[in-house]
């Protein structure tokens, strides 16, 4: 069925709740609006699965869809009609919810059911105010904002917006906790919160490992052999660095400090700088100097023989 979330997340029935969990992430960050700009159908099936991980993820909830008190939106079902046959007259005719006096009503047995639903359903619902339940949602935040913090705007499916701070130092699959900012709470009691799992996009040039990153720059010929400084960008900003003279590509710098920013008790990290020399476009004047010299006795390739 169209409304079954087993089918939307593409687990069965028996699947635990971190299976439940995993499948929603990979089908969130699939289909979420900000990675699908302008895509109906990718923002419809985001809809769809956040309701259906909102109702498997609620064991409660979860447990009614399962015995068929809800549907896959969580609205209730009507119950089943029931019929009790109770007098089998030599007409054949048949008595239903049957009263004293042969009368259509409910006997003793259908309020024995009755009173048993009730109290059933104010079992499953206690009174009393009680908090609300907790949202759960995905962004995915550029790389630069997780290292060095900012606030990103957040999509929810009904398509209200929440401005989420991002630390600094912020990992991939971190969660963030908004308090007040999920599900309203029941009889007064206090909303849920909402919980962001933080997914980050990848840069262009720049590798995190831990508190550290890793850059490689290049830098030109000229500059590998005379050495001399060198703009090198870095997640606060570019700074200059000195490159010695007969610099090798593969050659490492450490730029201390210049890694992912210190955050709580978390030190600063470092900035690696991997140098790759490049030639560059066709020179004829550094073709014809080179030409003109003898032969290094230099080999870069020694000891490579197979």
């Amino acid at each position: 069925m169209a409304d079954d979330p087993y089918s939307l997340l593409g687990v069965p029935k028996d699947a635990s709740a971190d299976d439940i969990r995993k499948a929603y992430r990979k089908l969130a960050k699939k289909h979420h609006p900000d990675l699908n700009p302008g895509n109906k159908a990718a923002e419809e099936k985001f809809k769809a699965v956040s309701a259906a991980n909102e109702l498997l993820s609620d064991p409660e909830k979860r447990a009614r869809f399962d015995r068929g008190e809800i549907d896959g939106s969580g609205a209730e079902k009507p119950p089943p009609r029931s019929y009790r046959q109770y007098a089998d007259t030599g007409a054949g005719e048949r008595y239903a919810y049957a009263g004293g006096e042969g009368e259509a009503g409910f006997g003793a047995e259908n309020f024995e059911d009755l009173f048993s639903n009730l109290f059933r359903d104010r079992g499953a619902r206690p009174n009393g105010p009680a908090k609300g339940r907790d949202a759960q949602y995905s962004l995915t935040a550029s790389f630069l904002d997780a290292v060095n913090g900012a606030t990103n705007r957040l999509t929810l499916p009904d398509g209200q917006t929440l401005d989420v701070k991002i630390p600094a130092g912020t990992e991939e699959g971190q969660i963030l906790r908004l308090r007040g900012r999920g599900q309203p709470g029941r009889g007064g009691g206090p909303a849920g919160d909402a919980l962001i799992e933080i997914h980050i996009a990848p840069h262009r040039f720049f590798k995190r490992e831990g508190q550290d990153i890793r850059l490689d720059l290049p830098i030109s010929v000229r500059e590998a052999v005379l050495g001399g400084k060198v703009t090198v960008p870095t997640p606060g900003g570019a700074v200059v660095m000195t490159v010695k003279p007969g610099a090798d590509t593969g050659t490492e710098m450490r730029l201390r400090g210049r890694g992912v920013p210190a955050h709580g008790a978390v030190a600063a990290g470092d900035l690696y700088v991997r140098l790759m020399v490049v030639v560059g476009p066709p020179d004829e004047k550094l073709a014809a100097f080179l030409r003109g010299q003898e032969a290094p006795d230099f080999n870069p390739r020694a000891g490579m023989e197979a």
